[in-house]
């Protein structure tokens, strides 16, 4: 485990999201960027890449400090610390901007309240005031009188004058039986 060549610790001190732009191709509305927290990470660290996300990465780093501490290897265990403290301080600052995000939308959501109970507080006023003061209410403009007059509206059926029904004929009295000429004749 000891030896290093440059071009690994040039390596290991980036990190790469796991997402490569081939598995990327269709979800090009996507921002990116997106939540550090729960995103899934590649860690090119001195003992082979760790995958997970930086909570998981940073576990996996202290725990490689602690096997190399006590194997003795203070190059290593310093290495896995620093990677380790590395996560650490990106998933703070991200928890710090969820934070951050979060106080925004709730201060965001207390103005709108504000506003809304104030808005509702006027219009209760408002009502109060029109049902106390008979006067201010609006009162509704007279129709044109006259039968020439065109309001606008559509006639309806209810509105046409009927035209008087005749009377119907009576009912035959099932008692009575039928009578000579309207009885119907047997079929044979």
């Amino acid at each position: 485990m000891g030896k290093r060549n440059d071009s690994q610790r040039l390596e290991s001190t980036y990190m790469r999201s796991s997402k490569s732009r081939s598995r990327n191709k269709n979800r090009n509305n996507r921002p990116t960027g997106g939540n550090i927290i729960n995103r899934v990470f590649d860690s090119s660290g001195p003992d082979g890449k760790v995958r997970g996300t930086p909570q998981q990465i940073i576990e996996k780093y202290n725990q490689l400090h602690r096997d190399a501490f006590l194997s003795g290897d203070r190059v290593d265990a310093e290495n896995f610390a620093q990677h380790a403290e590395h996560y650490t301080r990106l998933l703070a600052e991200a928890q710090r901007e969820v934070d951050a995000k979060r106080e925004e939308q709730e201060e965001q959501n207390r103005q709108r309240q504000a506003e809304r109970d104030r808005e509702r507080q006027e219009r209760l006023k408002a009502q109060e005031a029109a049902a106390n003061d008979p006067s201010s209410m609006d009162q509704p403009e007279a129709a044109p009188s006259g039968d020439d007059a065109d309001s606008g509206l559509v006639e309806t059926p209810e509105e046409k004058p009927r035209r008087p029904r005749r009377p119907r004929k009576p009912r035959p009295n099932p008692d009575e039986g039928p009578k000579e000429g309207n009885a119907p004749e047997a079929a044979e």
